[in-house]
């Protein structure tokens, strides 16, 4: 009796569940298994029409994936193309083409240098003229640099060797040229270049060298299809009292840019009284990779915007589909709402239904949109996908559905019983 009565307690510390329990979660799992059933079977009875309503969050899906991995590309492109370029460059030049009253020189450049925030300045002389090799011409451009201004400009070799400062003080008549340039002279052959003259405004270089491909350098200008000679040989041979310097600046760094740009200014002010600093342009190179980064993202985001209108259409669509939906079922609506069925439940299964419409649609434009990517960049569009594409482009296809499913659902659960047993 004693173990009796002091088992009673245990026992009562693991009461089971209350049979009322148990019936109703087996009803509310039943309620949701036939909700699902029901909603599935809408779905599957009007294939046409359900292909019809998804390839509209279909195409919108796609839309903005593939926008989000050209926009992801475009700017992939930019960095790339800076890549090469000291962000720190400042290129001092004339304002306008042909001679100014007081052009800039040597001591311009040595000049610049007395700012505590400006690291390097190198004088550059640009000029055009024919370019040939073994018979072969090509109108380009032609620089004369000092020894320092390779380094400074990410001007690596490729092929021989670069300008060095011997070249310089002896003046030989040498020339490195760029990597577009060399193909352009040896139809592709541009190692054959290297140890042959070339003629440049007709005067003989040997050529020693072929610089890396860079890109474009924040001037507008590519050192690519240029030809690089000796500042001093460039002075006396091809442009003599034509020349017209622009000086390249190094900044210190990055955040002194704008305090160089201010000392260069005031330097030309003092020393340049014919004009000042308004006869010359001063153009950093930071600024012209930030500008290029917003076109990009711009773009994106035009595109973005054309594909969001996209799915919106498709999302009126979904809507004037649900409406029929209701139209066509309310006799289905009435007869639920006679055994029992609440508004939840009638609202639940008309926007479940169009939420698998949209998701499926989502997944499948995503799908496509993968596909399309190689196409893009066959043809030379830059487009690189990502996760940020895949979930934007499905989180806009559900809100798609969520957003205009909701209200032909919920005048589907306003429906009264009678009103819509009495439908014909």
């Amino acid at each position: 009796m004693k173990r009796l009565f002091t088992n009673g307690p245990a026992q009562a510390k693991q009461p089971l569940p209350p049979r009322q329990t148990l019936a109703k979660e087996a009803g509310d799992a039943l309620k949701l298994k036939q909700l699902l059933k029901l909603v599935f079977t809408n779905i599957t009875q009007n294939k046409v029409r359900t292909f019809l309503t998804t390839l509209g969050v279909i195409v919108g899906t796609a839309t903005i994936f593939l926008v989000v991995a050209i926009g992801n590309g475009g700017e992939a492109q930019v960095n790339e193309q800076y890549s090469k370029l000291n962000v720190g460059t400042i290129i001092v030049m004339p304002a306008q083409r042909g001679r100014v009253a007081d052009p800039l020189t040597k001591q311009d450049a040595e000049l610049f240098l007395a700012s505590e925030n400006i690291a390097q300045a190198y004088p550059l002389l640009r000029g055009n003229g024919d370019i040939n090799f073994n018979n072969y011409s090509t109108s380009g451009t032609f620089m004369a640099i000092q020894p320092d201004f390779q380094t400074s400009n990410n001007l690596m070799v490729e092929t021989g060797r670069a300008i060095e400062e011997e070249d310089e003080t002896k003046k030989n008549r040498v020339a490195v040229v760029g990597a577009e340039l060399a193909n352009t002279l040896t139809d592709g052959n541009s190692a054959e270049i290297v140890g042959q003259s070339i003629s440049i405004s007709g005067r003989r270089f040997e050529v020693i060298g072929i610089y890396d491909r860079v890109g474009d350098t924040g001037s507008g200008q590519s050192y690519d299809d240029a030809a690089f000679v000796p500042y001093t040989v460039g002075e006396r041979f091809l442009l003599g009292t034509r020349a017209n310097p622009t000086i390249n600046v190094q900044a210190t760094s990055l955040e002194t840019v704008q305090s160089a740009i201010e000392d260069i200014t005031n330097s030309l002010n003092e020393n340049h009284r014919a004009g000042g600093a308004d006869q010359f342009r001063i153009m950093d190179a930071g600024s012209r990779l930030a500008a290029a980064q917003e076109t990009a993202r711009s773009m994106s985001l035009l595109l973005l915007a054309v594909a969001v209108v996209v799915l919106v259409v498709s999302g009126i669509g979904i809507m004037n589909v649900m409406f029929v939906t209701v139209k066509e079922r309310t006799k289905e609506i009435g007869t639920l709402k006679a055994i029992g069925a609440k508004k939840k439940e009638i609202l639940s299964q008309f926007l479940i239904e169009a939420v698998i419409i949209s998701l499926v649609g989502g997944l499948i434009g995503v799908c496509v949109g993968f596909m399309t990517v190689p196409i893009l960049q066959y043809f030379e569009l830059a487009a690189l996908p990502s996760i940020s594409g895949v979930l934007l482009g499905l989180t806009f296809s559900v809100v798609t559905g969520v957003f205009f499913g909701f209200y032909p659902a919920w005048k589907a659960a306003e429906l009264s019983p009678l009103e819509a047993l009495r439908y014909e």
